[in-house]
């Protein structure tokens, strides 16, 4: 019955545990009561902001440009336009903006209150606030004023039809408005191949080789199964598999398959299993090679660490390098996105995922945007609905759109044994009964890692460093998000990254040392990494054929699974 009325409620509340977040607010509220010096000082914080603001007040009447009261954040582009510095809106955001700073101060250095609770009651009172942020109001938002009054309200009446189209689409599971135009197998992931193996779980695509000669060592790519392959695969002008296959790289991918209520007691070790081993089982075969370079994307390279790792315990040596993407092993600062992991958010998403079978790709989409719910939600709510305009889709927008599921039982391990529990860092974490570690893994690393990453944050993805036991990782951290700083192709404008070289002798860096002396290199970094992966290949040979004997081409890529709903 519990079961069953918190899986039910969990629909209603986007997943999030309403228990857990009052639980954190009542811990916040009695350590605040018990603290008279925080009290006293948050009521002078109030009394100063307030006669700033007076002041500010009176400065209006006096000078014609009096400059700000404070300042947004960088990141925060709200308020940047011309029309909030006129009174009296230059007022309002400026009241807000002082309002938003004393409940920073009102959540933050509370004597007693663990760090964990902190994040999470400062980063919840901080989405109420942008809630109500004068820039979400038609009446408040001097641009949606302006317009409104320029169009005669018809921008108010072409967001509400904007509304209702999305709203109908949403419930009916259409794509949003635009993505029909972008169409897998006809202008996404296009680049020629075959499917040369499938299980319950993967098909295996092998991409037709474009250069008379190919290096050695065959590349297997093994995406995120939270996501559709061809985010690797876009566009020919942004394709990551195309790339590589122009470079000479002999390039498998995997496809995974969407899984449904059928399949909710799938979990790690079948996806390890059915996975990245069995296509390396095949690759191996299809080739005649013995080494191959391992590549893994964000939860796939989660999942390729373990099976490096778990390989190398055995001494199976057939990963002749292993490359991660914005990928965590180690998920102590796992980012904003820990504020949802906690024993009571875990038991109330496997509640949810009981009942169901499966993690829906809407309910993690939500998550993700509320991490940026000012550049995902409200900007889009602002411009949308309120000024009746309408962002033109592109191909990473429409990939984004197709959404994926999660098996409960694997997504439930996942969240207790990295997130949870953070097992593969602490040497808990085991594959056939045993543990395995980083540690043993000896083949040479190349991590990127993203700037602007609120999924697998830089410094988290630089904690590698400590784990890792190879005598080579190299480091890059590359402009962009976790999408598009990977998406990064040659002659993508504003590009940069920093890239070290491993240094046998050199004493451990602090990410924020290591970024300081770490030179910025303009462009892309995917030419460093074909190079990288040159120089550790055995040389060059003739393609190998497309499948084989033991393995016929089924079908041509990109295969019947990513086609799939």
């Amino acid at each position: 019955m519990d079961r069953a009325f918190k899986a039910n409620l969990a629909r209603l509340t986007a997943g999030i545990t309403p228990a857990g977040l009052a639980s954190v607010y009542f811990e916040w509220l009695v350590h605040l009561m018990l603290s008279p010096g925080k009290q006293l000082e948050l009521g002078e914080k109030f009394t100063r902001k307030l006669t700033r603001f007076g002041q500010y007040l009176g400065r209006q009447t006096l000078e014609p440009c009096p400059g700000a009261c404070i300042e947004p954040l960088e990141q925060d582009r709200r308020f940047s336009g011309e029309e909030w510095q006129r009174w009296p809106y230059n007022l309002i955001y400026q009241s807000f903006l002082l309002t938003q700073q004393w409940w920073h101060n009102a959540t933050s250095d509370v004597d007693g209150l663990s760090p964990e609770s902190e994040r999470v009651v400062n980063f919840i009172t901080r989405q109420i606030l942008d809630r109500y942020s004068p820039s979400n109001s038609p009446w408040l938002n001097p641009e949606v004023v302006a317009t409104t009054m320029a169009t005669g309200g018809q921008n108010l009446v072409v967001g509400w039809q904007h509304f209702i189209e999305d709203w109908e689409r949403a419930v009916s599971g259409k794509p949003p408005v635009g993505a029909e135009a972008f169409r897998v197998g006809k202008n996404l992931a296009i680049t020629p191949g075959k499917v040369v193996y499938r299980n319950h779980l993967i098909e295996l695509i092998q991409y037709a080789p474009t250069t008379k000669q190919v290096y050695a060592e065959p590349v297997l790519i093994v995406p995120a199964w939270i996501m559709k392959f061809y985010i690797l695969d876009l566009s020919p002008s942004q394709s990551l598999v195309k790339y590589l296959v122009d470079q000479g790289h002999t390039v498998f991918m995997i496809s995974w398959r969407n899984p449904s209520s059928e399949d909710h007691d799938l979990g790690m070790e079948d996806y390890r299993r059915l996975g990245p081993m069995a296509a390396l089982d095949s690759v191996c075969a299809i080739t005649g090679s013995h080494r191959v370079h391992g590549v893994g994307y964000c939860l796939g390279g989660t999942l390729l660490s373990i099976a490096a790792a778990a390989m190398a315990r055995d001494g199976d040596e057939r990963l002749a390098s292993l490359t991660t993407l914005a990928t965590q092993v180690d998920f102590t600062e796992a980012g904003e996105l820990m504020l949802f992991i906690g024993e009571s958010q875990v038991s109330y998403l496997e509640n949810m995922m009981w009942d169901q079978g499966y993690l829906d790709g809407y309910q993690m989409a939500g998550a993700f945007q509320i991490l940026r719910s000012n550049d995902l939600i409200w900007s889009r709510i602002v411009h949308d609905y309120l000024l009746g305009g309408r962002q033109p889709m592109n191909a990473l927008m429409a990939w984004n759109a197709d959404l994926t599921r999660m098996p409960y039982r694997m997504h439930s391990e996942y969240l207790r044994q990295l997130f949870l529990n953070n097992d593969l860092a602490n040497g808990h974490y085991r594959v056939d009964g045993r543990p395995v570690v980083i540690q043993d893994i000896r083949a040479p690393l190349f991590v990127v890692s993203t700037t602007t990453d609120h999924v697998a944050p830089w410094k988290s993805v630089y904690k590698i460093h400590l784990l890792a036991d190879t005598d080579e990782v190299t480091f890059v951290l590359t402009s962009g998000g976790h999408n598009a700083g990977i998406v990064s192709e040659p002659g993508h404008p504003g590009r940069r990254f920093r890239m070290s070289e491993p240094q046998h002798e050199q004493a451990y860096l602090d990410p924020d040392t290591w970024q300081h002396i770490t030179p910025e290199q303009d462009g892309s970094w995917w030419p460093a990494w074909h190079q990288w992966l040159a120089a550790h290949s055995s040389g060059q040979v003739p393609p190998p054929g497309m499948g084989s004997q033991q393995y016929p081409p089924l079908t041509d890529a990109p295969g019947s699974y990513v086609l799939a709903p």
